[in-house]
This record gives C-alpha cells, sequence and structure tokens, in this order.
C-alpha cells in the first residue's frame, strides 16, 4: 500500500515519518520547496523527540521520499493524507488533489478543521463526479512526545459512511489494531467534533486543577499531593491535573475558538469552556504576581527563565506559557535571561525586546535576582543548585511547573515558591 502526506509542518512530518516506520512506501509532499528540500536532506523542521532519527532511518530504507510534485502525491497512491498544520485552502487543495487521484483513492482529512468542512468537501467530491473516499481521521499528537503517540494512540477515529474506505484505513494500521487499539468508526461531524470537544475538556481539567492549586495556598495544603490523589481516582485519571500547566500549543486556541463560534452560531451556551478559557487565561498573572510579590516588585529586577518551548521534547514556542511570562515580566519592568535546550531560535523570532538569550542555564542564573521554572525540561531537576545559589543575587527559585523538590531546595537555603504548596 503506497501513502502519500500533503504538507510540511509538524503534523505532516509526524505522519509521514511514522507511516514509513510502519514499512509503508511514503511521499510526502509539499509547495514549498526550501522546506522540502531541507527535509528531503534528512533536517526535520522543527524539534521533536526522536522524529529526526525516523525520518533519516526510512529515507535510507527508501521507504521515504519527498516532493513538490503533486503528481507524485497522487500517483499510485491508495491513501492521501492532507496534513497541513493549518488550513488555508485546504477544501480547494483537496479537490485539486482529488482529480490527480485514480478511483477509489482514500483522501483522508488529517487537518485539523472546523466541523463540518468534511462534509463541505464530500458535496463538491460528488458534485465533480471524482470517486475518491473522503475520510476523518483527527490526529491526537501532542507536541514532545508526538511520535509515542503516533505509535502508542488511545485510539483510531475514522469519520467515515464508506465501509471499503474505513477498511483500508484498517488495514493501513494493521500493527495498531492487531495490537488492540479502538477503531471508532463515526461520521464526518462527530470525528472533527471530538478533537474540539478534546481540547476543551483538557482545558477544563487544566483550569480546574490551578484554581484547586490556588486555593490549597490559602489552607496550607498541597496541590501536587492534591492531584495526585485525584489523579488515581478512575473516573479522573491523573493526566491533565498538573498544578502549575497551562493548555498551549499550536491548535488548541484555533480549536477553541472553533468550538466557541460553533456553538454560539448554534444558539448553544458553552459555559463551563468559557470558563475553563478565562481561568487559562489568567494563570499567566496569578504567576506574575507571585514573582512579583517575592520580589517585591519587577521594577529593574533580572529574572532568569528557564525552558521557552511550550512544553519539554519539542521546539515549538506556539501559546507557550513560559514565552507569554517572559512578555509580561518585561512589560512589568523585568529585564529577562533566558534559556532553552533547543527553543530559543523560535523564541527569539516571536520575542526579543528586553530578553538576553543564554547559553547555558547557568548564565541564566547569573546575577538574577529570582530563577524561574518556565517549561519543565527533565534536565533542569539534575541541574547544580548550589552553583545556581552562587550565581543569583537573590537565592529565589520559583516553580511554575512544580517539577523540583521543595524540601531539598529550601535545605539549601533557596526561597522555593511553587504553584498551589505550602
Amino acid at each position: 500500500m503506497n501513502v502519500g502526506i500533503y504538507g510540511s509542518g509538524s503534523l505532516a512530518t509526524v505522519i509521514s515519518a511514522c507511516l514509513a516506520d510502519f514499512g509503508v512506501p511514503v511521499s510526502c509532499v509539499d509547495e514549498d520547496q526550501a522546506r522540502i528540500a531541507a527535509m528531503a536532506q534528512g533536517t526535520a523542521p522543527f524539534f521533536e523527540k526522536n522524529l529526526q532519527e525516523i525520518m533519516r532511518r526510512n529515507m535510507r530504507a527508501g521507504r521515504l521520499v519527498y516532493s513538490t510534485d503533486l503528481t507524485v502525491l497522487a500517483r499510485k497512491k491508495a491513501v492521501i493524507f492532507m496534513a497541513q498544520d493549518i488550513p488555508h485552502y485546504l477544501e480547494e487543495t483537496a479537490l485539486r488533489i482529488a482529480r490527480l487521484c485514480q478511483d477509489e483513492t482514500v483522501l483522508v482529512i488529517s487537518t485539523p478543521v472546523p466541523v463540518g468542512t468534511a462534509d463541505r468537501i464530500v458535496k463538491k467530491v460528488h458534485e465533480q463526479g471524482l470517486k475518491v473516499i473522503v475520510i476523518s481521521q483527527p490526529m491526537f499528537l501532542t507536541a514532545g512526545c508526538a511520535v509515542e503517540d503516533f505509535h502508542w494512540p488511545d485510539r483510531i477515529l475514522l469519520g467515515s459512511k464508506d465501509g471499503e474506505g474505513v477498511a483500508t484505513m484498517k488495514q493501513l494500521y494493521r500493527s495498531l489494531v492487531m495490537r488492540g487499539v479502538p477503531v471508532i468508526v463515526t461520521n464526518h461531524s462527530t470525528a472533527e467534533l471530538v478533537r474540539e470537544a478534546s481540547t476543551a475538556f483538557m482545558a477544563t481539567k487544566i483550569s480546574f486543577i490551578n484554581e484547586i492549586a490556588t486555593l490549597c495556598e490559602h489552607v496550607n495544603a498541597d496541590s501536587v499531593d492534591l492531584a495526585l490523589a485525584l489523579g488515581l481516582d478512575k473516573r479522573i485519571s491523573p493526566r491533565c491535573l498538573q498544578p502549575g500547566a497551562s493548555l498551549g500549543g499550536a491548535f488548541v486556541e484555533s480549536e477553541m475558538d472553533s468550538l466557541a463560534q460553533l456553538a454560539q452560531t448554534k444558539g448553544v451556551s458553552l459555559r463551563v469552556l468559557n470558563a475553563a478559557r478565562v481561568v487559562n487565561a489568567n494563570l499567566c498573572e496569578r504567576i506574575v504576581e507571585k514573582i512579583a510579590g517575592t520580589l517585591h516588585s519587577l521594577s529593574g529586577k533580572q529574572v532568569g527563565l528557564l525552558g521557552l518551548a511550550f512544553k519539554p521534547n519539542t521546539s515549538s514556542v506556539a501559546a507557550s506559557s513560559s514565552l507569554i511570562l517572559a512578555k509580561r515580566l518585561v512589560q512589568g519592568g523585568a529585564q529577562i535571561r533566558a534559556y532553552d535546550p533547543v527553543a530559543m531560535p523560535d523564541a527569539k523570532l516571536e520575542f526579543d525586546l528586553g530578553v538576553n538569550y543564554c547559553d547555558t542555564p547557568y548564565m541564566a542564573a547569573e546575577g538574577s535576582d529570582a530563577l524561574v521554572v518556565g517549561t519543565g525540561w527533565p534536565e533542569f531537576r539534575a541541574l547544580d543548585f548550589h552553583r545556581i545559589k552562587r550565581s543569583l543575587r537573590q537565592p529565589v527559585i520559583v516553580d511554575t511547573k512544580n517539577m523540583l523538590d521543595p524540601v531539598r531546595i529550601r535545605a539549601m537555603g533557596f526561597e522555593y515558591v511553587g504553584m498551589g504548596r505550602a
């Protein structure tokens, strides 16, 4: 079975590399010549754990090729994925590709799209007498662990009324199906809505635990222990119950905006979602208040910031709470000394004013009035905190991710400030 992938962003890069890793011949096509040329040399367009190694392994094996020619995408392909990160001109491009395809080719819409998009594409396909089979397959890939999410998904969600198309997709994912990964077959609108509803529910969980973390600070409770106890309840689960985290990433805001807009056009009030979005948006202000309160003022202070990516193991700074925090601290009069293992090039493109980008975490701490953990990179736990204490102007650590051991850090003479921790 030959597969084509249209796109060159994070979604297409992960899908193409991981499908090739299943042993499937894959052609990844996009009109962006510079990016495709770099990918054809084995260079991933962004950092994602394990991704570049998988790309290069499958290129060497001849299973993964990159091209800018749409005819390469359509030629003798059983399945073609539309996998752009943003649905710019998606419907027009999907129809252009469909005209090049053989009959009964499965055209999979994996690009995040508003509810109703696939139904419109199906209608236009039928009106033009094309024989492709349109299937909606939202991808639930989390930056930083996207490769693992693809190889070990919670479920495979297919929106389609076509039995042959569904059978083709099950054959493509046979290794996952044989492993017991559930396959849910539904209609297009349901599949599209599941993606947006999943994002909204994660935002609700994160907002809830952050509000409870605020209460913990007022009653001498520990939000980390509380979240662990809640997560062990089989009705709740621990995922997205980490105090201090906010919901970020390239697709989150657009998906929640899309869901809110859909509800508004249908006259439905999503009060829980709206409240969760407010709490999520205000989390940065709460952290800024913590830092300002600890330092008594932001004006003229120097703050070391560890981590700029929106989460570990990715270079993406899209909707990064850490980068938003840096901007807010600068607005408050602080100067930032920032470090991130891989995300600084992308961060510099987003925000440069008032930020000194450092080569090491120790340089970020040098002369700072406080050190703030903004992204939970695991290596930050193993830093030499004795050295950091000597470098800081004041021995203050603000841990927005609750990833450090407060007992150990305080025993070393630091003032430790966590989220929802006594």
